[in-house]
């Protein structure tokens, strides 16, 4: 039964009522869209009416939109100036006070990214509808256009894995807010279509905070790409930005009273504002609060793992463990015992070596993430003044992205419409899906843009078969356009 169904004669739920980390993995589950519309549905009521007195800059009314873009993209570009030349005059970094802190905001940011573009998953199946061509281009560029090392998701996934910062589901309810409010805003585009496309409009206009947020990460040797290219995709001349102004005005017309619609525009753009933002994130680091909690995850296993002959103020490591809220006290009992050697350099230190040195006894125990936060805690006021590589790592390099390979089994010629027959996957171990998915498809006629709706869902559009489906269902679309009828 729907929690939603138990409300009935009650007050409307508010935002504190719901469980944003429940609702956003059950709409990602199997037929969570349909099994979870109804709750879906009222917490994205709430956040509505918790959104609907915040502020925002963006006009209106529909005519001054270009306009108010010009003017933002200026007034950006202008502060972003600023912050260089702040920087270039000695300022320290105005974001991320160390390595530990920036991989801590790409962790917590994760329940967002990872599900990038979602809140335009419904108009899908509006495809052959040219008033939302324009948004259906973005959510499909979103997802690479089925080439992988172009989808937003997988590019973020990859950035998690490369940096050891994958355990984000764990993450406590407050981080999963703006991603659960993006999944709800899928599930619901039929009786929210002026909201997802308001949403759509202050999303992708460019925020300051993404210019210096990849600055600094590439200052501190993490990869900024997924951010950079946010900055470039997004722009006001031929990007996102620009497109996402004229979606307002593309849709308009299946709305009879204009003020009406631009009303629930308004709405829909101030639910960027749901849950905490890159700002909010960013300050709610805490590094020592950061160890108590790294090495708290550890205790459940630890305290069965070391030897009785290892203590520390008259307990064993296992004692000391058995409880993970004495962990605060024993990194301050380490300190006093000179096992941590805290605004030292943390090769000084007894307790980084054990985690950290060749051939370390605790080898392996704690992610890249978690000694970076470690070895920062540690460093404390000496971190800035420690060689490059030691605190930083060495540079990251992007690795060239190899070649589309010549066989991809479902490439169109969109003048005839017709699949190349000359570039069909050779069957081998590895593409029996995508020979499987290709079959079946050449089965399904006019249906099978319903078939592959499915597997452009936020959940799926990842995968090897999402990104797949994704390719046939741009070059069907693209077809149809082409030639003004349904593909067959």
């Amino acid at each position: 039964m729907s929690v939603i169904s138990n409300q009935i004669g009650k007050r409307p739920r508010a935002v504190g009522d719901w469980s944003s980390r429940d609702l956003y993995f059950s709409l990602l589950a199997p037929s969570g869209f349909s099994k979870g519309r109804a709750d879906s549905a009222g917490f994205l009521a709430a956040h509505l009416k918790h959104t609907s007195q915040h502020f925002t800059d963006v006009p209106a009314h529909p005519e001054q939109l270009e306009a108010w873009l010009g003017e933002h993209n200026e007034a950006v570009g202008s502060q972003f100036q600023e912050y260089l030349a702040a920087r270039k005059a000695g300022q320290p970094r105005w974001f991320f006070s160390s390595k530990a802190h920036a991989l801590y905001f790409l962790r917590v940011v994760a329940p967002t990214k990872m599900v990038d573009g979602a809140w335009l998953y419904g108009l899908t199946r509006h495809w052959h509808d040219a008033r939302f061509t324009s948004l259906l281009k973005i959510y499909l560029e979103e997802l690479g256009d089925g080439v992988e090392a172009m989808n937003h998701v997988a590019m973020y996934r990859k950035l998690l894995k490369v940096n050891e910062c994958e355990d984000w589901k764990a993450l406590d309810d407050k981080f999963f807010t703006q991603g659960a409010v993006q999944l709800a805003l899928a599930a619901n585009t039929e009786t929210h279509l002026p909201e997802v496309i308001g949403f759509n409009l202050g999303y992708e206009q460019l925020p300051l905070h993404l210019l210096i947020t990849a600055y600094e990460l590439q200052e501190l040797n993490i990869d900024p790409y997924y951010f950079t290219l946010h900055t470039t995709i997004d722009n006001a001349h031929s990007g996102h930005a620009r497109a996402a102004v004229g979606a307002v005005t593309e849709a308009m017309p299946t709305f009879g009273s204009s003020r009406h619609y631009m009303e629930r525009i308004m709405a829909g753009v101030k639910l960027n504002d749901a849950g905490l933002g890159t700002l909010d994130l960013i300050k709610h680091f805490d590094l020592l609060g950061e160890v108590v909690r790294v090495l708290q995850s550890k205790a459940s296993i630890g305290q069965y793992m070391h030897s009785n002959r290892c203590m520390i103020d008259g307990k064993t490591i296992n004692e000391w463990l058995a409880e993970p809220e004495q962990v605060a006290r024993l990194l301050n009992v380490m300190e006093k015992t000179g096992w941590i050697k805290r605004h030292q350099d943390p090769e000084q230190s007894r307790f980084w070596q054990v985690i950290h040195a060749e051939k370390a006894p605790m080898f392996g125990v704690f992610t890249a993430y978690e000694r970076q936060v470690i070895y920062d805690w540690i460093a404390g006021d000496v971190l800035e003044t420690l060689p490059k590589v030691a605190r930083l790592g060495a540079p990251w390099r992007r690795v060239a992205q190899a070649p589309e390979p010549e066989v991809l089994g479902n490439v169109y010629d969109l003048r005839s419409g017709r699949r190349l027959a000359e570039r069909l996957l050779e069957a081998n171990d590895f593409n029996q899906e995508q020979l499987s998915l290709d079959r079946y498809l050449q089965g399904l006629g006019a249906k099978r843009m319903d078939f592959l709706i499915d597997w452009l869902s936020p959940a799926k559009h990842h995968t090897s078969l999402g990104l797949c489906a994704t390719r046939y269902f741009k070059a069907y679309m693209d077809t149809s356009y082409l030639h003004g009828d349904s593909p067959q």
